[in-house]
């Protein structure tokens, strides 16, 4: 009796987007290395093994600039020309500041300027290829490269703000990392966040934990287990793990809706994200996610970028993030101060806290724009 092919075995058993996706990750190793000499490192269970220190920051934007349209690559001469631009930014940003420059007109937004020029030295003004691609975005679903959100959709913290709540009424209202709870988006590597975007790998036989540097988030997978129906949102959400081949899939949901974020990642509490964590070299690991929500999205996300080793000596410590900081405190005690003064001047308005720009706030870390 004559063998069947393994790939129409699989064509009976498996629909043809799942097949497509089995051979995509089966080939992503010698696809992206280029060495067919490398082989996999291996844990003493023999699965991969993906411990140690990696670092998910990339100069490359989670969402596509609009201006781009379905711009997917930038061409080789394009991305040098970025990188060239981001490093004139960084030499801009170390000349030493007019020490009589005016000082801010009075209702100026004040900004964290001399942040921003810190946090754009952390990362090299380099584009990481993902497959020999330069890409425009992380997302490449949908083709803009862009959040499918739906329209008149209210994520956790819009939802306060149309009930009348605003920001300043109470801690609650504030992001997650102001109270120092979570940053970043859902899950604190999904998306190539502008500080401190280290995290640490460390694997058993029955689990692979994710700890990332901010805030100290450790996520513990499951392997080969199953969702907890308990009903109880957890932060980061429910996470269980398969290894497909020498992938390992990652599934989450369960999400709390206050991880929602303006700059990361919109949704709400029917998120789901299945992650794919694979290692194509020594210092690489091909890294892909699907976000899906059907309340907040009108189509699934697709994401992929590659994430790199960090040097033996660059450990993920303790970040030291504490509940009541300064900052909140001084938050809520100005916006106190506001409504008692404008309690006695009428002419005195408190204005709405203006909704966040996420291109904007990005704007150092990543690419700011295209090249001209």
């Amino acid at each position: 009796m004559r063998k069947l092919s393994s790939s129409i075995l699989a064509s009976a058993i498996f629909p043809s987007s799942v097949i497509l996706l089995l051979l995509l990750l089966s080939g992503a190793a010698q696809a992206q290395t280029g060495n067919p000499d490398w082989r996999m490192p291996r844990t003493e269970y023999g699965a991969p093994d993906l411990q140690g220190t990696w670092f998910f920051g990339s100069r490359t934007p989670f969402q596509r600039p609009p201006q781009l349209g379905a711009k997917k690559n930038y061409s080789e001469q394009e991305a040098r020309e970025l990188e060239q631009m981001m490093r004139g930014r960084l030499e801009q940003w170390d000349q030493a500041l007019d020490p009589d420059r005016d000082a801010p007109e009075r209702g100026a937004v004040i900004r964290q300027e001399a942040d921003d020029s810190f946090l754009g030295h952390y990362l090299e003004p380099v584009l990481i290829p993902v497959h020999g691609e330069y890409r425009t975005s992380v997302i490449y679903q949908p083709e803009n490269g862009r959040l499918p959100l739906r329209e008149g959709f209210q994520d956790f913290y819009a939802q306060r703000r149309a009930s009348g709540l605003m920001d300043t009424d109470g801690p609650e209202g504030q992001p997650l990392s102001g109270r120092c709870l979570m940053f970043g988006p859902a899950l604190p590597s999904l998306t190539p966040v502008m500080m401190n975007p280290n995290m640490m790998i460390v694997q058993s036989r029955d689990y692979v934990v994710i700890t990332t540097e901010m805030i100290h988030d450790a996520r513990i997978v499951r392997i080969d287990g199953e969702h907890r129906d308990d009903g109880i949102a957890r932060w980061m959400g429910d996470s269980i793990g398969h290894w497909r081949g020498d992938t390992l899939v990652v599934h989450s949901k369960g999400f709390r809706p206050e991880q929602s974020h303006p700059m990361f990642l919109r949704h709400s509490e029917a998120l789901e994200i299945t992650e794919y964590y694979t290692l194509v070299g020594d210092d690489q690991l091909h890294y892909e996610f699907i976000a899906r929500d059907d309340i907040a999205f009108t189509e699934e996300v697709r994401a992929e970028r590659i994430i790199t080793r960090n040097a033996p000596q660059e450990q993920v410590y303790e970040y030291a993030c504490h509940e009541g900081n300064h900052s909140l405190a001084g938050i809520l005690r100005g916006a106190r101060r506001q409504e008692v003064d404008a309690e006695f001047d009428p002419s005195i308005q408190i204005e709405a806290p203006r909704e966040h720009n996420p291109e904007e706030m990005l704007r150092h870390s990543q690419l700011a724009a295209p090249p001209r």
